[in-house]
C-alpha cells in the first residue's frame, strides 16, 4: 500500500543528492585539512632550521692578545709611581693554564698544569731554559733550590734538575709515600712520609742513614734543614727539632693545632700559621727550649703559611683579610679586606694583589692604601720577599715585571 503523494524515485534521488553532497563536503574538508597540514609541517620545519642555524651561530672570537699588548697599563702604573721593567710571552697552548709561580735566587720559575716548565732570568725576562717535567696526568709538587740544583717531587719519585740548563741530573725514588717538599743540606735528603716518619737519605748515594717521628706519631707536613739540625711541624701541631745527623731530639714546641703551610726561618726566628687561628714567633736560643716571642691572632682558620720580609710578617686568613704585622712587636700595622696575597715591600711600602684583581699600595707606617692599580688581566703571581720587584702573569702567557719609580 502506497502512501499519498510519495514517489519512491524522486527519494531515491534526494537521498543520493545528499550522499554526493556530503561526500564533496568531507572531501573538501580532508584536502583542505592535508594542506593546513602540509603548511603547519613546512612552516614547523622552517622555524626547527631556522632555530637550528641560530643555535650553530658561533661565539665571538676572544680577543687576539699580542706580545706587544701590555698586560697592565703603564698610565695607570705611573699614577702608582710604577713602571715596567720587561714583559715577555711564553707559548702557552689553548686551554693551558699555570700552575706555579715561584721567584728563586734570580729565576722566576713557571710551572704550567700540563707540567711544562720555563725558567726566565727574573732581571732581564728572557728565558733561560724550558722543558717538559712529566706528562701532564703526573703530580708534581713544589720547586725549591739547593745550590746549583732545583729540587721537585715528581710523581713520587724525587727530581734534581741544573739550574743554568734545565738538564735532568737524576730521579731518585725513595720507595716512600712522599707527602710534602724535602729539605736538604750538604749531608742528607730529609723527605716526610705517609708513614708518618721523617726519613733521613745520604745526598749522594740515597742511602737511608736513620728516621725520626713525632712523639704523638702525627704526620709531618713542614721540613726544613740547614747544617746543625731539621725542624719540622705536624698535623697536630708539634714543632720539634732534631740533630742534622742523628734522631736526637733537641726542642720540641706544642701549638693546639696543626701548623699551616711551612714553617719560615729567618735568622733565629721561626713563623708559622696554625689552625687555631693564630700567627706564632718562636725564637730559638742557646737554652733546650725556643720561647714564644709572640702570637696574633686573625679572624679565620688559617691555611697557609706567611711571609716573612725583614720587617713585617704577612698573613692571609681566607675569606677575611691580609693583615701585616709587626715583626719585632707582633701587632698588626694594617689589614686589608679584599687583600690577598703579598707582591713585594720595599721602601715602607706593600704591593699586593687583591681579590677584585687591582694592585694595592699600603704604607707600612701608617697603615693607609695610597693607591690602587686596575688589574683585570692579571691571573697569577709570585710573591718576592727579598726585593721590591713585582712579578704578575695572565692566562695568555704573557709575564711582566715592574718595579718602583725611584
Amino acid at each position: 500500500m502506497s502512501t499519498p503523494g510519495f514517489d519512491p524515485g524522486r527519494e531515491e534521488r534526494f537521498l543520493r543528492l545528499n550522499f554526493y553532497e556530503d561526500w564533496d563536503m568531507r572531501i573538501t574538508l580532508r584536502r583542505r585539512a592535508m594542506i593546513v597540514l602540509a603548511v603547519s609541517c613546512l612552516a614547523s620545519g622552517w622555524m626547527s632550521q631556522v632555530a637550528q642555524a641560530v643555535g650553530k651561530k658561533k661565539a665571538p672570537a676572544p680577543p687576539v692578545v699580542k706580545a706587544s699588548d701590555w698586560l697592565v697599563s703603564p698610565e695607570l702604573l705611573d699614577h702608582a709611581r710604577l713602571k715596567i721593567v720587561w714583559q715577555a710571552m711564553l707559548p702557552i697552548r689553548p686551554g693551558e693554564g699555570y700552575d706555579t709561580i715561584a721567584l728563586l735566587g734570580d729565576r722566576l720559575l713557571i710551572r704550567s698544569d700540563r707540567n711544562y716548565m720555563w725558567s726566565l732570568d727574573a732581571a732581564k725576562g728572557t728565558v733561560a731554559f724550558s722543558r717538559s717535567m712529566a706528562l701532564e696526568n703526573i703530580p708534581v709538587v713544589g720547586l725549591i733550590g739547593y745550590g746549583d740544583s732545583l729540587i721537585s717531587v715528581v710523581g713520587n719519585r724525587l727530581a734534581e734538575y741544573n739550574t743554568a740548563t734545565g738538564a735532568e741530573q737524576r730521579v731518585l725514588d725513595p720507595g716512600l709515600g712522599i707527602v710534602g717538599m724535602p729539605a736538604r743540606n750538604s749531608q742528607f735528603f730529609y723527605l716526610a712520609a705517609a708513614d708518618r716518619r721523617l726519613h733521613a737519605f745520604r745526598a749522594n748515594d740515597m742511602v737511608r742513614v736513620f728516621q725520626a717521628a713525632a712523639e704523638n706519631d702525627s704526620l709531618i707536613t713542614t721540613v726544613l734543614a740547614d747544617e746543625n739540625m731539621v725542624i719540622f711541624g705536624t698535623s697536630e701541631g708539634d714543632v720539634m727539632a732534631i740533630a742534622a745527623d742523628a734522631p736526637r731530639k733537641l726542642w720540641e714546641f706544642k701549638a693546639p693545632e696543626a701548623v699551616a703551610g711551612s714553617i719560615v726561618r729567618d735568622g733565629d726566628s721561626l713563623y708559622f700559621a696554625c689552625k687555631d687561628t693564630n700567627v706564632y714567633r718562636l725564637d730559638m736560643t742557646e737554652s733546650s727550649q725556643p720561647r714564644m716571642a709572640w702570637k696574633f691572632q686573625t679572624e679565620a682558620v688559617l691555611t697557609g703559611s706567611p711571609l716573612v720580609t725583614d720587617g713585617y710578617v704577612y698573613q692571609y686568613a681566607p675569606g677575611r683579610s691580609l693583615t701585616a704585622i709587626n715583626k719585632q712587636t707582633g701587632q698588626a700595622a694594617w689589614s686589608l679586606a679584599e687583600g690577598l696575597d703579598l707582591l713585594a715591600e720595599g721602601g715602607g711600602k706593600a704591593y699586593v694583589i687583591t681579590r677584585v684583581r687591582t694592585l694595592a699600595v699600603m704604607d707600612n707606617a701608617t697603615g693607609k692604601r695610597l693607591y690602587s692599580v686596575n688589574c683585570a688581566a692579571v691571573t697569577g703571581h709570585a710573591s718576592n720577599t727579598k726585593s721590591a720587584r713585582i712579578y704578575v702573569m695572565d692566562e695568555h702567557g704573557r709575564v711582566a715585571c715592574l718595579e718602583p719609580i725611584q
